[in-house]
């Protein structure tokens, strides 16, 4: 039989955490983002964190609490727009950035929860991605301070590709629409589109779920084998969900 995993609260789930740790966490832009376990990991109080996930939440939400509050010493992420403190802080020094396109960041995740140290793609090629000199982190005066490093090129039937990474993190933060207390996971629509991948990457990964229910096998977008903890929302915390641009129809 399997284990259950179910945690009672979300700060339970994250009593270990501790400061300096590294973090994976799903979601792309405020879709299907785990905001409650965010809160909770911002309750704790642990700064020094470093940060993969495509972006950093936005002004005030999503991950962009923790980076308000100077929580966050790295980010390796795909794109930070639609935040001015994130833009702010890399821009002074406050905070090191690790840019890479966002597929080669999705396949990094991936490779380092199957235990691929490395694989080889042709994203980035011929630009500073492969290259180095991509600014790692500023000085206070704006200058460049630490750049990134060229990486290992190398040609296949003719076709140059890049030597990129796997990724592995101390934790990783999902949210699921469905899950079981096993913690096989099944994801709403855009919200299946980092977070698997992050959960695979986390050597402890929690997962927030909207509805606790029994999964049929055919169901499952992630086996429970990549996820250790289960918080199940309350159907408040499941309907709170954010609007990065809202919009209507004329």
């Amino acid at each position: 039989m399997g284990r259950n995993k179910v945690i009672a609260t979300a700060g339970e789930a994250l009593a270990d955490v501790h400061d300096g740790a590294s973090f994976a966490v799903g979601g792309f832009g405020l879709s299907g983002i785990p905001n409650v376990l965010i809160r909770a990991l911002y309750d704790t109080g642990v700064t020094g964190l470093g940060v993969v996930s495509n972006n950093c939440g936005v002004d005030g939400g999503g991950l962009g609490v923790l980076l308000a509050a100077g929580r966050i010493a790295r980010v390796t992420a795909s794109y930070i727009g639609e935040n001015k403190e994130f833009a702010r802080q890399y821009l002074t020094g406050e905070l090191e950035v690790e840019l890479t396109p966002q597929g080669s960041l999705a396949e990094r995740l991936r490779a380092g929860g199957c235990g691929i140290p490395a694989f080889y793609t042709p994203a980035g090629v011929g630009t500073p991605v492969a290259d180095g000199g991509l600014p790692l982190r500023h000085a206070k005066d704006g200058s460049v301070a630490v750049t990134s490093q060229p990486k290992e090129v190398r040609e296949f039937d003719g076709v140059e590709y890049v030597l990129e990474r796997g990724i592995t993190t101390d934790f990783a933060l999902v949210r699921a629409a469905r899950g079981d207390r096993y913690g096989n996971l099944a994801f709403n629509k855009a919200s299946r589109n980092f977070n698997p991948l992050v959960a695979m990457a986390g050597r402890v990964t929690i997962a927030e779920v909207e509805e606790l229910t029994d999964l049929d096998p055919d169901e499952v977008h992630l086996p429970g084998v990549f996820v250790q903890r289960v918080v199940v929302l309350t159907p408040e915390q499941a309907a709170d969900k954010g609007i990065e641009k809202r919009t209507v129809s004329s």
